[in-house]
C-alpha cells in the first residue's frame, strides 16, 4: 500500500512537471509581458515580419519530409496548420531504407512543430508549393549545367532523396542566422534560437549521412555524392548572387555555401578537405537575408521572379515587397 502511494505521488509529480513544461514551451512567447529592462514587448512588429518570412521555408520542409516518409503532408498530419492554403503539388512517398525513412520522419514531425510555433498573429496560409519530380529535375539540371538523363527524381531511392534534402534546411538555417541580429524582443530571440538549433541539427544529420557516402556514385549519372553537393552549393551561391552578377553591378560575389569536400584552404583551420559543416573561415555559420534566399528557392536568381518550389511566390510582407503572392 505504501509503495502504491509512493508510485502515485511520483506519477502526480511527473505529470505536474510535464504540464508545467508544456505550458512554458507553448505559451511563454505569447503571454510574456513587456521586458522592464528594454521596455519592449516580446515580439515587436518588425520581429513578427522577420519571423513570418521563414514560415514559407518551414512549410516547404514540413511537406517534403512528411511526404517522403509517410506519403502525405500537413493536410493529413495537421490540417489546421495549412490554414486553408492550397495543397502542395507533386509530393510522394520516397523509396527509402528503414533508417533513412526514420530520420526523415523525425525531421518531418519536427517541422510540424516549427510551423505551429511560427503561426503567430502575422502568419499566413500555406503558399502553393511544388515539390514534384520536375521541380527537382530542373534544380539538378541547373546545378550540373546540363540535362540529366533520366531526369533526377528524389523519390526513387535514399541517395537521391537525401541529396534533395541537402538543398532545404541549410537555406533556412542561414536565414535564421541572418535574422537573429535584427530581432528586438526577447520572445522573438528565444523562438528563433530554438528554431535555428533544430534546423542546424537537421542540416548536420543530412550532411553526415551524405559524407559517409561522399565517394559513392549516384547512378546512373556517374558523379559522386560529394560532386553533387558541390554542384548544388555552387548553384545556391550563383542564385544568391545571380541578380547582381548578371546585372554587372559592382557587388562582390559572396560565398556562403560549400559542399562536403573542399580545397584544403577552405577547410576548417586550412587543415582538412572534409567539410561536414558549411561555415566561414572561423567556422561560424553563414547568414543570408530574405533578398538572398528568395532567388534560391525560386530557382530564378531574382527575388522578383517566383518559380521553383513557389510557383506563385512566397507569402508575407517581406516576401511580397519583391513579388505579390499570386500575381503575374
Amino acid at each position: 500500500m505504501a509503495e502504491a502511494k509512493i508510485a502515485l505521488s511520483t506519477l502526480l509529480t511527473l505529470l505536474t512537471v510535464v504540464l508545467l513544461l508544456l505550458d512554458v514551451s507553448t505559451s511563454t512567447a505569447l503571454t510574456e509581458e513587456v521586458n522592464p529592462c528594454t521596455n519592449l514587448p516580446p515580439f515587436t512588429e518588425t520581429d513578427r515580419d522577420l519571423i513570418a518570412f521563414p514560415l514559407n521555408l518551414e512549410f516547404l520542409e514540413a511537406e517534403f519530409f512528411l511526404f517522403g516518409a509517410y506519403g502525405y503532408g500537413l493536410d493529413v498530419q495537421a490540417p489546421y496548420l495549412a490554414a486553408g492554403g492550397p495543397p502542395p503539388v507533386g509530393g510522394q512517398k520516397a523509396q527509402l531504407d528503414p533508417l533513412t525513412n526514420d530520420l526523415v520522419a523525425q525531421m518531418g514531425l519536427q517541422e510540424v512543430g516549427h510551423v505551429r510555433e511560427s503561426l503567430g498573429p502575422d502568419a499566413f496560409p500555406r503558399p502553393l508549393l511544388n515539390i514534384g519530380e520536375a521541380t527537382w529535375a530542373t534544380i539538378l539540371n541547373s546545378a550540373f549545367r546540363r540535362p540529366l538523363d533520366p531526369p533526377f527524381n528524389p523519390y526513387v531511392n535514399s541517395i537521391n532523396y537525401m541529396l534533395a534534402s541537402y538543398t532545404i534546411p541549410y537555406v533556412g538555417l542561414t536565414g535564421y542566422v541572418g535574422t537573429n541580429p535584427q530581432l528586438l524582443g526577447s520572445g522573438a530571440k528565444r523562438l528563433v534560437a530554438g528554431l535555428l538549433g533544430v534546423e542546424a541539427g537537421q542540416d548536420a544529420i543530412i550532411r553526415t549521412w551524405l559524407y559517409e557516402r561522399r565517394d559513392q556514385i549516384v547512378e546512373p549519372y556517374g558523379f559522386t555524392v560529394a560532386e553533387a553537393t558541390d554542384a548544388i552549393s555552387k548553384l545556391r551561391n550563383l542564385d544568391h548572387n545571380g541578380l547582381v552578377a548578371l546585372a554587372g553591378a559592382p557587388v562582390p560575389y559572396v560565398i556562403d555555401d560549400e559542399g562536403l569536400v573542399v580545397p584544403i584552404e577552405v577547410g576548417a583551420e586550412r587543415q582538412t578537405t572534409g567539410n561536414i559543416l558549411s561555415a566561414d573561415v572561423n567556422s561560424l555559420s553563414y547568414a543570408r537575408t530574405p533578398e538572398q534566399i528568395l532567388p534560391i528557392v525560386y530557382s530564378s536568381g531574382d527575388p522578383r521572379v517566383p518559380g521553383g518550389f513557389y510557383p506563385l511566390g512566397a507569402r508575407g510582407r517581406i516576401a511580397e515587397r519583391y513579388h505579390k503572392y499570386g500575381s503575374d
